[in-house]
């Protein structure tokens, strides 16, 4: 057993004062005392350096995907949409072998790390060789990202995803797609024998994800459903719904419907499942999203750079939807950042200010934190995003000493980390009971950028 003393830290019913906080040694807290003194020197107690916030869960990570910051963003002489990009993204990963995908995972773990979240949801779809052709062992690029993961430290929500087309009405996959390509029973494989070898590992939890309407057919997507709640009945399940206006065109010529409306009426919508992106709904999809209980799985960072849309956040909120944040193509990996984003798209629409609130949190940036951490848990079917008994020691301390944290305390430090950071702000990180981060400095991350920068020597 090991105690740490906050003298703040974020708990569930709000900010508290000189916290004892006893976890085991599987990383879970088995206890949280408030309002006790500050141990003595010498006491067999960490003390944090800082003030103890809640580790952030990323709901949306492609981690491969780390690997194109920064190459996508050159004009091509004709309109450039989220389609050409997905051109670009389908010939750069058929470059990856499976050591490159550790190798590419592991060094955007160490990112998310730094950056204050502490548990991912890995939407993998990316199964077989270059020609499409299974491995030997059909499992081995998950158990890569899964390696990753564990050599980092983060805890993670493997979503193996089930893709067999590519559009709507069951058209053949094309060309960049045929990594992606599984039945149900195959996929169903997967996460088995994934199941088989991490079911007593606490930092991993398995899930599936829909691709997309497009990528799969009703059949499958009720088959697919079906399996893994046999398998594992309580797993997340996540889907791309709605992301770009050509996307709901094609789903309207095909079934009549919308993404998100016909998944509302055949998908058997639940608090298990995830709808990401969800960048173009109607009024009566966003009353009937936030009713289903499902989470909204929002990525601003990537949805601008994409020109994708943007989600309708304020009338979502007002309804009582639950969302989350994820950093999905990871063009920058920030939890401040796509924060501060879901607040300020909404402003520049309504012209207002202050618009994500809740009346007994007046303050935006903690009620921003509050939701994103308690949607994220559930989107990613962990005890994570609460201090509190029963859940994942998954710890941030803030680096109050940077000067915009100046005389900064309780919610108002919130405010600042989203709204005021040109930094880093978070100076220590705890995932799963281990510190992985000290001082802004990850214990691994010199030979983990080694690989990287091998790796991306030959993707030339």
């Amino acid at each position: 057993m090991t105690t740490l003393f906050a003298q703040t830290a974020l708990l569930p019913d709000g900010w508290a004062d000189n916290v004892l906080i006893e976890y085991d040694k599987d990383g879970w807290i088995v206890g949280v005392d408030s309002f006790k003194p500050q141990p003595a020197a010498g006491a067999e107690v960490e003390i944090a350096a800082g003030p103890l916030i809640p580790g952030m869960p990323n709901v949306h990570s492609h981690a491969f995907q780390r690997a194109m910051a920064g190459l996508a963003e050159r004009a091509s002489g004709k309109k450039d949409t989220f389609w050409s990009w997905r051109d670009t993204m389908y010939r750069f990963l058929s470059f990856i072998e499976p050591e490159d995908m550790e190798a590419l995972a592991a060094q955007v773990y160490v990112d998310m790390l730094k950056a204050g979240y502490t548990s991912v949801g890995e939407f993998h779809y990316i199964h077989h060789q270059q020609d499409g052709k299974a491995y030997s062992d059909r499992a081995v690029l998950s158990r890569q990202v899964i390696k990753a993961a564990l050599e980092t430290g983060i805890g993670i929500t493997h979503l193996s995803s089930l893709y067999a087309f590519g559009g709507f009405g069951e058209k053949p996959a094309a060309e960049g797609q045929k990594r992606f390509l599984n039945t149900v029973p195959e996929l169903m494989r997967i996460i088995g024998e994934l199941h088989g070898e991490f079911r007593e590992t606490p930092q991993v939890t398995l899930g599936l994800a829909h691709h997309s309407l497009r990528a799969v057919s009703p059949a499958m997507l009720k088959e697919g459903t079906a399996a893994v709640r046999q398998l594992l009945p309580d797993a997340p399940i996540h889907i791309h719904a709605a992301e770009q206006l050509g996307e709901v065109e094609a789903c309207l010529e095909w079934s009549g419907k919308r993404p998100v409306e016909w998944l509302l009426e055949n998908g058997n919508i639940d608090n298990r499942w995830t709808l990401v992106h969800c960048t173009h709904v109607t009024d009566d999809e966003i009353k009937g999203l936030a009713r289903s209980g499902a989470v909204a799985g929002l990525c601003p960072t990537t949805e601008a750079n994409l020109g994708d849309g943007i989600f309708p956040l304020v009338k979502y909120f007002n309804e009582g939807g639950a969302f989350a944040i994820g950093s999905d193509s990871h063009i920058t990996v920030s939890v401040a950042e796509e924060l501060r984003w879901l607040e300020y798209i909404q402003r520049l629409v309504y012209r207002e200010r202050t618009l994500i609130k809740d009346h007994e949190i007046p303050s935006v940036g903690a009620t921003l934190y509050d939701r994103a951490l308690s949607g994220g848990a559930r989107a990613l079917g962990r005890k994570a995003g609460r201090i509190d008994i029963g859940h994942r020691a998954d710890f941030l301390v803030l680096d109050t000493s940077l000067p915009f944290m100046a005389g900064k305390v309780r919610d108002h430090l919130l405010d600042a980390v989203i709204f005021a950071a040109n930094e880093n702000p978070i100076r220590d990180v705890m995932a799963g009971g281990r510190w992985v981060v000290k001082n802004h400095h990850h214990k691994r991350e010199e030979a983990i950028l080694e690989r990287f920068r091998r790796v991306m020597e030959k993707m030339k």
